[in-house]
């Protein structure tokens, strides 16, 4: 028995994220039709993907997680998964404490751009 596409909604896979991007990027997009699979850990990213072989593939990658950079290797690697959109984001830094997490004055530096310097 063949399976068609007709009219089916397209598979996108969300890999990570806080809780308030997840929940942007379900409003976003459910109202485009889109069926998600949320995986919430970067190491049964690579297998979810592989098994659902979505159209979009949007993964959270942070600097100081090597999971993320992982995933994204091997599934540009994979002859199966090379071929899939892969949307990769991060947002600004989440402190532990915000509270305790404050910067004064004499912590931040101001960066003033010199002319530049033409030569021929």
């Amino acid at each position: 028995m063949m399976l068609t596409r007709t009219a089916t909604a397209q598979k996108v896979v969300i890999v990570n994220g806080s809780q308030e991007t997840l929940e942007l990027l379900e409003t976003v997009l459910e109202a485009g039709h889109y069926d998600i699979v949320f995986v919430e850990s970067s190491e049964h990213a690579y297998s979810q993907i592989k098994r659902v072989q979505p159209q979009l593939v949007i993964l959270y990658m942070r600097i100081d997680d090597i999971h993320g950079f992982q995933v994204l290797s091997m599934l540009k690697l994979d002859e199966e998964t090379q071929r899939i959109p892969i949307l990769t984001y991060t947002t600004e830094y989440e402190r532990e404490d915000p509270e305790t997490d404050t910067l004064d004055a004499g912590d931040v530096e101001v960066f003033v751009p010199k002319a530049a310097v033409r030569m021929n």
